[in-house]
């Protein structure tokens, strides 16, 4: 086998390493056979790749299961909290659902896809299935929106060329020329809304956040029940409090 061969083979196990994790992490835990039976793969093949992650401490074993392991916590936190722009929003987020009394959030852009970083609800904010770390689509969310507002528009374009849009309810905006015009007046006011384009009865509006450098950090949000999330409250109160915020953030990650 020559160098390219085995650099070959050696990328391809990488590849069905991380498989396997994602697997582990759908399932909630499986045996080797459940795995190497989803993906196709032998038996030895899987069971060789769980054998190493358990050695590294990156999955434990419960009867004839493995699971991730903690480890991936203290990764995910690492990550989470591996900038001080991501520190200083975090404050931002809890305040934001303290004084608008529903849940807020933080989110960034990653391989084309929304991430959130934080998030709080308050004592009468509406609960997701969404988490810390799971990623959400930019095109149906009011802080993905946001993001993509901000970016240079060559860039938006060509994620928007690339993401899948997803239709999640009625409303949601699967037409590109449609979205391009939507992120135009996005731009235009410098917010956004989401009006139930992602789950039907939740509306929410977003605001970017730049670093310094004028590159798009990320954008922070406050979603609630459309019901709640309506009048001027929802069209001026609201977009006039992120935009504050949003001010408040971005003059402390320049002086921090």
């Amino acid at each position: 086998m020559d160098a390219g061969e085995t650099q070959l083979s050696s990328v391809k196990s990488v590849d069905r390493l991380f498989e396997i994790i994602d697997v582990l992490d759908e399932l909630d835990g499986a045996r080797v056979t459940e795995v190497a039976e989803l993906l196709e793969m032998p038996k030895s093949t899987v069971h060789g790749h769980l054998s190493t992650m358990y050695q590294h401490g990156y999955v434990v074993k419960e009867g004839n299961e493995y699971h991730l392991s903690l480890q991936f916590l203290r990764l995910g936190e690492h990550a989470r909290w591996r900038k001080q722009a991501y520190k200083l929003a975090h404050e931002k987020v809890s305040r934001l659902a303290e004084r608008t009394d529903e849940r807020a959030q933080f989110i960034i852009e990653e391989h084309g896809k929304g991430v959130y970083v934080h998030r709080e609800t308050s004592e009468h904010g509406v609960e997701t299935d969404s988490n810390i770390g799971e990623s959400v689509p930019l095109h149906a969310t009011a802080a993905g929106k946001a993001i993509l507002s901000a970016l240079p528009v060559s860039y938006a374009d060509s994620l928007i060329e690339e993401i899948e849009l997803e239709r999640f309810t009625e409303h949601t905006i699967t037409d590109r020329d449609e979205l391009r015009e939507e992120l135009q007046t996005a731009r235009d006011r410098n917010y956004v809304f989401n009006n139930e384009e992602s789950t039907k009865g939740l509306s929410a509006v977003g605001v970017p956040v730049l670093e310094q450098s004028g590159a798009v950090l990320g954008a922070i949000s406050v979603s609630g029940p459309t019901y709640r999330m309506n009048g001027d409250w929802f069209t001026e109160e609201i977009p006039l409090i992120l935009l504050g915020t949003a001010n408040e953030l971005e003059l402390d990650i320049t002086f921090s």
